[in-house]
């Protein structure tokens, strides 16, 4: 399972423990929350309407007296009131009052006059001077039947005569609780999406961030050319981090890898040159050489120096290209233009051999973002192979075509082709075919370099048979934006 999705699964189970948490206490404490606040307001009320009674009740008119009118005038009322988008037609209300003895003297519904309620919790704990209420079901079976009676003792100077109870249908405030419930459900909802897409998101970014870093080091592992991913914080220490040790671990097998393959490519011609010097220095049989193989034998350690020197210059080249992981400052490059500047630099070697530049452009090729040095010297590297290959006499052929948002250049010779058995190696280090009419080897650099360069551009670069003989060599760049 991918880190990211363990992040984001382990950020979920935390909100929906949270949210189910907090809408569980919310819900749970909403309709207690109410019903507490409707109390309240009852115990006011039941005190209120105990002093108005207490006069009616002493002198033993409450059923007929004026407090007895009021509250069946307070019955017929129509209220029509509008509470919090509620409509209110009529009070809740029902109002009965009990003597010393716990016995109903008033019942403002009627139905419970001469009933002796002094075991009920209201009437009983009020007569002993204490607070008194109960909730007491209509419907044992059915909760929403709950009704709620607060009482208030009605005082005869120091003395309690009776009690005033207040009881209101719990229902009549199941809309408001109801409604409350159903805000807190919806802005409990509201809050876990946004919770969870804050999760998703930080999950995603801890996953975009630590994915980079991987495909990073992957890239790195695998030996490709790759950028340090942008990142932030301590990813992006991390990152540097990592670019760090790697370059200090590439620098050094780099430096072994170019030693042994330096001093690999230095030994033939150190040998040839030692041998050479050893005979020039003490000839076969003690007799002096002849002119002609003194002159041969110094022309033979000239060439092999050479052959160094051009070993150890090319390699130079392709050490500072392989060790660069992108083009720093690059810049808009003709390439029409530069075929032409790199057929310069090769020309006084072409027409040694009698090879002469057939070249072929589209009229609106476009340019190519990079280094105009190095694209220089991949185009020379290549006419350099051409001219190795290519009969005397014959054309050396460059296309340069523009289509989309690639950019194709190919050099193509009439020499005998690439076998089939080297043309997956052509483009290895110090990989070379022996040249035409017994010429010597290359450095087996010249197309190595090439395909760093191209790679560094972002291109590719292949080489192929031609039908009726030949090879042709094909560089692919991408083209620069609006060209």
């Amino acid at each position: 399972m991918r880190i990211g999705l363990r992040i984001f699964l382990g950020y979920f189970v935390i909100v929906a423990l949270a949210a189910l948490l907090l809408a569980q206490v919310f819900v749970r404490e909403v309709k207690p929350g109410v019903r507490q606040a409707m109390e309240d307001s009852l115990v006011d009320t039941a005190n209120l309407l105990a002093e108005l009674a207490a006069d009616d009740l002493a002198a033993g008119r409450i059923g007929s007296g004026r407090f007895a009118a009021g509250v069946h005038a307070l019955g017929e009322r129509e209220i029509g009131a509008e509470v919090w988008g509620f409509r209110k037609r009529s009070a809740t209300y029902r109002i009965y009052v009990t003597d010393a003895d716990g016995i109903v003297v008033f019942d403002s519904e009627g139905r419970d006059v001469g009933a002796d309620y002094s075991r009920w919790n209201d009437v009983y704990l009020t007569l002993r001077g204490r607070y008194g209420a109960r909730s007491t079901r209509d419907d044992p079976q059915d909760d929403s039947s709950s009704v709620m009676h607060v009482a208030a003792p009605v005082m005869d100077g120091q003395r309690i005569a009776g009690v005033l109870t207040v009881a209101k249908p719990n229902r009549t405030i199941a809309p408001f609780i109801a409604r409350s419930e159903a805000i807190v459900t919806r802005w409990g909802l509201v809050l876990m999406g946004a919770a969870l897409l804050v999760g998703v998101l930080a999950a995603w970014w801890l996953a975009r961030q630590l994915g980079g870093l991987r495909r990073y080091a992957d890239a790195v592992t695998a030996g490709r050319r790759a950028a340090l991913p942008d990142s932030a914080g301590e990813f992006a220490d991390l990152g540097r981090a990592l670019q760090t040790m790697r370059e200090r671990l590439e620098g050094k097998q780099y430096v072994e890898r170019y030693v042994h393959a330096l001093t690999h490519e230095l030994k033939s011609p150190l040998t040839a040159i030692r041998g050479a010097a050893e005979l020039l220095e003490a000839p076969p049989g003690g007799r002096p050489l002849p002119d002609e193989d003194r002159a041969r034998f110094a022309a033979s350690i000239a060439a092999q120096a050479g052959r160094m020197a051009q070993t150890i210059d090319r390699l130079l080249g392709l050490a500072a290209v392989e060790h660069r992981q992108r083009i720093e400052h690059p810049q808009p490059v003709d390439p029409v233009a530069l075929l032409d500047e790199a057929w310069e630099q090769v020309e006084a070697r072409a027409q040694e051999r009698g090879l002469r530049l057939a070249r072929e452009a589209d009229a609106a090729v476009g340019t190519v973002r990079g280094d105009p040095f190095l694209l220089r010297q991949l185009l020379v590297n290549l006419l350099d192979n051409a001219i190795d290959f290519a009969p005397a006499g014959s054309a050396i052929e460059t296309t340069v075509h523009g289509g989309g948002d690639r950019l194709r250049i190919a050099i193509a010779d009439r020499g005998p082709g690439v076998p089939d058995y080297a043309r997956d190696r052509v483009f290895e280090r110090f990989y070379s075919l022996p040249r035409p009419q017994g010429g010597d080897r290359s450095s087996g650099i010249g197309l190595a370099f090439v395909a760093e360069v191209a790679q560094l551009h972002g291109g590719s670069a292949r080489l192929d048979n031609r039908d009726g003989g030949g090879a042709v060599a094909t560089v692919e760049l991408p083209a620069a934006r609006g060209a």
